[in-house]
């Protein structure tokens, strides 16, 4: 990994220095990487139960030939390619069309390393977490379609293919969520995280149609998009626009108010966790405003002042109820929380916040991979997913531990390592004109430190607070630990003065901008990072008394407050779940049952009666009318026999009378 990201860093081309290169031959074939993985979720739920190993086999190896197209698509970026694109006809409706294909950019590029690189270490410790699970085959089939999806989202080149990705998404999100269905708090999980994130995809289709109109109402290409967004006169519509996508990135990215789900989420499997909240569905929130930057930038600038807003209330809000759990997922989610709106709130900083925001994506994605990860190997160990039955465990499982300080430092900003470069980039960006944004950061940073150094201490040190009997993890669950934590180191440097800022010439919006180390910055983000840590050390270090939280004695009645999380999901619960479900819903039963039913049945009633009538018309007047006609043709047929008796004589008296009776009316 080190070396890929020296060779990557000596390929980049310098901004302005040439003309962009043709696309290489893995940019101009990126659209093979999601079919891979479609191909292996068909494979998986056809022929997986058949095949040696139940099925892991044909994600893993699309996801290791999908890994090496990404990160050919990035060396091709980091040589200085242009844009690849290509597609063919999707839809045509009126005057308005639709292509399905493909868009690799420097930002796409970068995302497929993270996608396919996270996913395929999740794919391969999921064979040693997952092992003897009875749905074990549908699990990977799901966990493969889950990837796809992100990665159509990813080379999407219009908003219409990236939705059909978004929702695909959604929907294997509420199946890994709710895998272990049977368990009730599993099954609500899934419940809450799919209708949450639904509430957040209204607005963002809405804000897909205004895109449109804005467009000319042909295209919803985003190029095009972008290129109308420019020279659009109606501030209105593409604030509004802008606005209504965001709700998108809302639901998605889990931000304040719909950031309920998220920690719900993790009743799920670790090894989804882990995706989850390192490489796809949080992740496309943000990849989406990123992607409709345009749209953004040319709004109006209260826009990205709310952008900014919300990211820095859930930044702050999540970090802090991080530092109050037990449930070792749930610290991490909260710090997924955190860390997603430290990119929005970055994105909200404009063109120049664009890549540090995305670096910032970039670093978590491995780093909180990693965190989860080392985090389910405690939990395998264990078998408890509570910090207050853990303890000790640095000796009985080096690996894990060493792997999980290494996520652990990177997410708290520790110099040289991870996220420490990507936290710098935006309290650099922050620094100038953002100066509120700068302490809502810095505050942030010495929470997120604080909270990930008591998740170390009160998992890793003091004695063994559990009941079961601690051991490392198999090799195929340890060996993606490692490759995440050489990961997380080697991806903070190619944001550093070490490889020149590379990832700014391949993700940026504009022209790529001239970084340089501003040494008081990183000194604020060093001593933010160092206080938070020393401060978990003093509180929870080994020596320390852990029968009460040093917390919950300090904090007193606030303590309640964020157990129950700002009483926020109380509310929803009880001020707007509760009441439709037993009075609105009530209410709807009772007109069913009584005023749809009621109309229902007596249109039945009516029709039975009218079948009545009915039936007595055509027995007799109908059948009466006919039967009179065959009676009437019958008795005319028998009188008729008589005469028609073969006797010629008769005939002829007959005639003979008939004959007089005629002379006797014509001479009467």
């Amino acid at each position: 990994m080190v070396a890929l990201v020296h060779i990557l860093a000596q390929a980049t081309t310098e901004p302005g220095v040439s003309d962009a290169k043709a696309p290489n031959w893995f940019m101009a074939h990126a659209y093979i990487i999601p079919l891979l993985l479609m191909a292996s979720a068909a494979l998986t739920l056809v022929l997986g139960r058949r095949t040696p190993g139940k099925g892991p086999v044909y994600g893993i190896a699309a996801l290791a030939v999908g890994l090496v197209f990404s990160l050919g698509c990035l060396v091709g970026i980091a040589q200085g390619s242009g844009v690849a694109t290509d597609g063919v006809h999707w839809f045509t409706i009126g005057g308005f069309s639709v292509d399905a294909g493909y868009y690799v950019d420097g930002l796409a590029a970068t995302m497929l390393v993270v996608v396919t690189g996270v996913s395929l270490m999740v794919h391969l410790y999921a064979m040693g977490y997952m092992h003897g699970d009875k749905r074990y085959t549908w699990f990977y089939f799901v966990l493969s379609l889950f990837t796809a999806a992100m990665l159509v989202v990813v080379l999407a080149p219009n908003l219409f293919e990236l939705l059909v990705g978004w929702e695909v998404m959604g929907v294997c999100s509420y199946l890994l969520i709710g895998h272990w269905y049977e368990e009730h708090v599993n099954s609500s999980a899934a419940i809450k995280a799919f209708i949450t994130t639904r509430i957040g995809d209204v607005p963002f289709m809405f804000g897909i149609f205004a895109c449109i109109v804005i467009a000319g109402g042909t295209t919803s290409n985003i190029q095009a998009v972008g290129q109308a967004v420019g020279v659009s006169h109606d501030t209105v519509l593409v604030t509004a626009a802008a606005l209504l996508l965001f709700g998108g990135t809302i639901g998605k990215s889990a931000q304040f108010p719909l950031h309920v789900w998220l920690p719900d989420a993790m009743a799920g499997p670790t090894p989804v966790s882990a995706l989850i909240h390192a490489a796809t569905m949080v992740a496309a929130g943000v990849y989406l405003v990123g992607r409709m930057f345009e749209v953004f930038v040319h709004a109006d600038p209260a826009v990205l002042t709310i952008v900014g807003t919300i990211g820095a209330i859930t930044m702050l809000g999540a970090a802090i109820l991080a530092m109050v759990q037990d449930d070792i997922k749930r610290v991490l989610a909260y710090s997924t929380l955190s860390q997603l709106a430290y990119m929005v709130a970055g994105l909200s900083m404009g063109e120049t916040g664009y890549s540090a925001a995305f670096f910032h994506l970039f670093t978590h994605a491995f780093f909180k991979g990693l965190l989860f990860l080392a985090a389910g190997s405690l939990i395998h160990a264990v078998h408890s997913n509570n910090m207050s039955d853990m303890g000790g465990l640095r000796a009985k499982m080096p690996v894990t531990f060493i792997t999980m300080l290494i996520g652990s430092l990177a997410l708290a900003g520790f110099p040289l390592i991870g996220g420490f470069w990507s936290k710098d980039e935006l309290l650099v960006t922050a620094s100038t004109g953002h100066l509120w944004l700068f302490v809502m950061f810095l505050v942030t940073a010495i929470a997120t430190a604080f909270y990930t150094g008591r998740m170390l201490f009160l998992t890793f040190y003091g004695p063994f607070r559990g009941h079961a009997e601690p051991h490392e993890s198999p090799s195929i669950m340890t060996a993606p630990l490692v490759v995440l934590a050489v990961a997380t180191i080697a991806a903070g440097f190619l944001g550093s003065p070490f490889t020149h800022y590379v990832f700014v010439d391949w993700v940026h919006f504009g022209t790529p901008e001239v970084h340089s180390f501003h040494g008081a910055i990183a000194v604020f983000g060093s001593v933010a990072a160092l206080a938070g840590l020393g401060l978990g050390w003093l509180l929870y270090g080994p020596k320390r008394e852990r029968e009460t939280d040093p917390l919950q004695r300090g904090l007193g009645p606030v303590w309640g407050v964020l157990q129950h999380r700002y009483y926020i999901d109380d509310f929803y619960f009880n001020d707007i779940v509760r009441p439709v479900r037993d009075s609105v819903s009530a209410g709807v039963v009772w007109f069913n049952q009584n005023v749809l039913d009621g109309v229902v049945n007596g249109a039945a009633v009516t029709a039975r009666g009218g079948s009545g009538a009915i039936m007595w018309i055509d027995r007799n007047i109908i059948d009466g009318a006919v039967n009179g006609a065959g009676t009437a043709m019958e008795t005319f047929g028998k009188g008729l026999r008589l005469v028609q008796s073969g006797k010629v004589q008769w005939y002829a008296v007959g005639l003979f009378a008939g004959v007089i009776a005629l002379s006797l009316f014509i001479f009467r």
